[in-house]
């Protein structure tokens, strides 16, 4: 019989990425959304793991970086894969050293442009429409010590017409997040 495959998501925001992938996985046998991790008290997700039943931890700065509070908790929830979810921290070296290429993150562009940190969000959408690119996408990749930095697993693109806004980029973006951040998370699982 298959071993489970279980993740842990780390989100700090609304979650709709979070939620994509908890329902995608919702009724899979060899896959389970096993804890979601969060720096955000406050933070939209967290209702939405519990509307699925996924236990969620709390955890603050001190936590992720003087302590092994997280290390612990991943290992004690025989967590196989990490998958960031709009979690705008840099994870430590302890962290990605025990999880090498097991920590996969969805950045809204087409890196190596458009990446690095304070680029995020609406911060990535108008930079990518004031330098008049044609078309942006998703790039799904693996987490190193630096942000955006990892080798890219998946890219997808889509086409900025010359009306789009930040806004209506946004909406394109999210809707290839929400079609492959899944499908490739279960590929790299797979592996």
């Amino acid at each position: 019989m298959l071993k489970i495959k279980n993740i842990a998501i780390f989100a700090s925001g609304s979650g709709s990425n979070a939620e994509n992938i908890i329902r995608y996985f919702e009724n899979n046998e060899n896959v389970k959304v096993k804890i979601l991790l969060c720096n955000i008290p406050t933070a939209c997700v967290l209702k939405r793991a519990d509307n699925f039943g996924v236990p969620s931890v709390i955890f603050s700065k001190d936590d992720f970086y003087k302590s092994d509070k997280i290390i612990d908790k991943l290992l004690r929830n025989e967590i196989d894969l990490i998958v960031l979810a709009g979690f705008l921290w840099l994870v430590p070296e302890s962290i990605i050293h025990l999880y090498n290429n097991r920590i996969v993150n969805i950045h809204p562009a087409l890196l190596p442009d458009y990446g690095g940190k304070g680029m995020y969000g609406n911060n990535v959408h108008k930079a990518v429409i004031a330098d008049g690119k044609k078309e942006s996408g998703i790039t799904i990749h693996y987490v190193n010590e630096n942000y955006d930095d990892g080798d890219i697993i998946f890219q997808a693109k889509c086409a900025i017409s010359d009306t789009d806004t930040p806004e209506t980029l946004a909406q394109k973006v999210h809707a290839l997040e929400y079609e492959y951040y899944p499908k490739i998370i279960e590929s790299v699982l797979m592996r």
